[in-house]
């Protein structure tokens, strides 16, 4: 099994740039696992509380149990990935069943943060990108997808996700094997991916 962890700050282009790796396999031979699928759950507190935990810092994700995943896909068995809903900041109580493939991507913000997770890796790869054009993408996916509203993306960028970026994210690319910019649409760095997994494949 090949792992490869996919890293950036947010709205990087991370999804993006996986899915031009993978849109052309079969669901069986890749697994495309979020970091967001991670976030701890939080039912024990209101929606008022919920929406105040800062969401971009290390110890909201329950690496434990993403570690524990990662581990069992290794030995070959199906883990249970939970399913996180964005518009009510928790986990449901879904869980997607996933089964080991020879390819998995992981990908997240915080992914490079830890050890014990980074050295799962067999591929580490960080997507670098302009803060500026970052802030664009994320407004435009908060308000259409997750519904956010302008001043509430605007005051969580300010107050987590930029010193967030800063003090825990920008630092990880120094363990990236592979940096891929994506201020424009980057078809040789995703060739590049793409030539890993298809020998892997081959």
């Amino acid at each position: 099994m090949l792992i490869l962890g996919i890293a950036g700050g947010t709205g990087s282009g991370k999804t993006t740039v996986v899915e031009q790796m993978v849109h052309e396999y079969p669901d069986h031979e890749v697994t495309v696992i979020s970091q967001d699928s991670y976030y701890k759950d939080t039912s024990d507190l209101t929606y008022e509380e919920r929406t105040k935990i800062n969401f971009d810092h290390p110890e909201s994700i329950d690496f434990d149990l993403l570690e524990k995943h990662l581990l069992q896909l290794k030995e070959g068995k199906t883990i249970d990935q939970p399913v996180y809903s964005f518009k009510e900041h928790n986990r449901t109580e879904e869980t997607i069943k996933t089964a080991p493939s020879q390819v998995v991507i992981v990908e997240g913000i915080l992914i490079l943060t830890m050890p014990n997770i980074r050295k799962l890796f067999d591929i580490k790869v960080y997507i670098d990108c302009d803060s500026d054009e970052r802030l664009i993408r994320r407004l435009k996916r908060d308000i259409a997808d997750r519904g956010r509203n302008l001043n509430e993306v605007l005051e969580r960028y300010q107050n987590t996700l930029k010193p967030m970026h800063q003090q825990f994210i920008e630092s990880t690319k120094v363990y990236a094997d592979v940096i891929i910019p994506t201020n424009r649409f980057n078809s040789v760095g995703v060739k590049i991916l793409r030539t890993i997994i298809d020998q892997k494949l081959g």
